[in-house]
């Protein structure tokens, strides 16, 4: 291909596709299009513009969601520029530089990413006026008109939704919070999360104490809710694994006693019969301790749920310890730990008698 080429010729530009209607000025000069080229096409008037420094749209109308999201990470994922004075490496031939390689390490992040993980509070992709773009803290790259820049120190792995690169849905969040000041909005997007099972409580409060959100007046509120949401999501589960796997009914939400003696301790199912009972660890995350000293640290709600469970076991009480996330990912797996405790009641020595009252 030469530069008397036809630059029709060079660039077919099927519509359906938008990674080919928006091209970076790489992936352009590996087709063969110069520079001057490229000027000439985006005078007034032209067939074609520029809407990032160093990305072109190259037909003359307003861009789409989809046009402004793969843009922002052509510009967000263009290499250094010592890297960019290397010759363009083909990786399709007569398409230049493959898709991945073209965002580099970059990926989507905050409300933009939400509105790709399908969070309705957001809002559809197209109206969204910014889009937040994640990249290494490396990276000497300024924001530039709707795409924001952030960097990180650590850049999460990210989730591929259709062929973008996107954050996972408890940095996303993170990312949103931040640069989100009404309590109401925050109360929405983590309530989301939760409520419709995007992640689970513990991982959002982990991104955003590792962020240093949860101090911020418009955060409090909201990550109690969050909490109180995750509880009640976790518990909806478990009645539906009971349910729908056909285990006996057992009483729920009840406090164990001895007769005439000290609390045993509240769970969250509990089947006389068999002195089988189930307990959710729905345990908050310790707020503001960072990671390293979290994995170093003992956790005092921990250590209670393990007395708990020790002094129950004690007296011939089988204890099966649940987690919102098993129950969300793996229920039938929870189910048949739960079924065979129940079975296996009958070959254990009868365990004390409890008192099961309502919590």
């Amino acid at each position: 291909m030469t530069q008397n080429t036809p630059l029709s010729s060079r660039l077919p530009l099927p519509s359906e596709d938008v990674t080919l209607r928006v091209r970076s000025a790489a992936q352009l000069r590996a087709r063969g299009v110069s520079a001057a080229q490229t000027s000439a096409q985006c005078l007034p008037g032209g067939p074609w513009q520029q809407i990032l420094p160093g990305v072109y749209l190259l037909h003359p109308g307003p861009p789409t969601g989809r046009e402004r999201l793969h843009g922002a990470l052509l510009y967000a994922g263009r290499p250094p520029v010592s890297a960019r004075r290397a010759p363009a490496r083909l990786a399709e031939p007569g398409y230049g530089p493959g898709e991945e390689d073209a965002y580099g390490e970059a990926m989507v992040t905050g409300v933009a990413a939400l509105a790709l993980h399908g969070f309705a509070a957001v809002g559809p992709l197209g109206a969204l006026h910014r889009i937040d773009v994640l990249v290494p803290r490396t990276r000497r790259l300024r924001s530039a008109r709707f795409v924001e820049v952030l960097r990180t120190a650590v850049m999460p792995r990210a989730v591929r939704v259709g062929e973008v690169p996107v954050a996972p849905v408890e940095r996303a969040l993170a990312d949103a919070v931040a640069a989100t000041a009404e309590a109401a909005d925050v109360r929405r997007l983590l309530t989301e999360a939760v409520r419709e099972g995007h992640c689970e409580p513990a991982a959002v409060v982990r991104e955003l104490s590792e962020a240093e959100l949860l101090g911020r007046p418009a955060v409090v509120g909201a990550v109690d809710a969050l909490l109180a949401e995750g509880r009640a999501a976790a518990e909806a589960r478990l009645y539906a694994m009971v349910r729908e796997h056909g285990l006996p009914d057992p009483v729920w939400n009840v406090e164990l006693r001895l007769p005439g003696g000290p609390r045993l301790g509240a769970v969250d199912a509990y089947w006389p019969d068999h002195a089988v009972a189930v307990e959710l660890d729905a345990r908050a995350p310790r707020y503001g301790v960072p990671a390293r000293r979290r994995q170093a640290e003992e956790d005092p709600q921990w250590a209670a749920y393990a007395a708990k469970r020790e002094q129950l076991e004690r007296l011939g009480v089988t204890v099966v310890h649940l987690t919102p996330r098993k129950l969300r990912e793996a229920a039938d797996q929870q189910a048949t730990v739960v079924r065979t405790a129940l079975m296996a009641a009958a070959d254990r020595e009868p365990a004390a008698y409890v008192m099961v009252l309502p919590r």
